[in-house]
């Protein structure tokens, strides 16, 4: 089957790119996403017609991508998990726990976005996450899991210096002697 590329598609080709695909990734994937069209006389002419359309909408996605990128190099979560006394977590954490962490912290981030190139995470410390946000734009970043004892903690440390500083001091009058 020869199709099309209506945008760039991973591993097969550029925008206007005529590639010959199996039959099934053609119908099942690129067509009903609307990454590529059948390559006849017709749709060769539309394509060439909406050329220009096609490669600005790529150029604002891919602007936008790194735009993202930027944003995420220098971001760096943290979660908390139960676990045992030798840093296995109860559980994993996966791609939709990271996803909801992102947005907790005002970033957006789609679950099918991130990568976990060892799978889902199993221990606490720090482990290198992969996001995929466009064909050409690759980041990674850090999170950092931690128990749930230790984050309690420190967010019982951070209550007590914020109640300490907030804290009206009485002071003694002065006395006339």
């Amino acid at each position: 089957m020869e199709v099309i590329l209506l945008e760039k598609v991973e591993n097969l080709g550029n925008i206007g790119d005529l590639v010959k695909v199996k039959s099934g990734y053609g119908r099942n994937y690129l067509l009903p996403k609307g990454k590529a069209t059948l390559a006849t006389g017709e749709n060769i002419a539309a394509f060439e017609a909406r050329r220009g359309e096609l490669e600005r909408k790529q150029a604002d996605e891919l602007g936008s991508a790194q735009a993202r990128a930027r944003q995420l190099e220098t971001l760096v979560l943290t979660l908390s998990a139960k676990a045992g006394p030798e840093g296995k977590l109860f559980g994993s954490l996966g791609t939709i726990d990271i996803a909801e962490a992102a947005g907790n912290v005002g970033v957006e981030l789609q679950r099918s976005e991130v990568r976990l190139p060892d799978g889902p995470i199993r221990s606490l410390g720090e482990h290198q996450i992969e996001v995929h946000l466009h064909t050409d734009v690759n980041v990674s970043f850090k999170i950092n899991v931690q128990s749930e004892e230790e984050a309690n903690a420190s967010a019982a440390d951070a209550a007590n210096a914020a109640n300490a500083a907030d804290e009206p001091r009485v002071e003694e009058p002065a006395s006339d002697e």
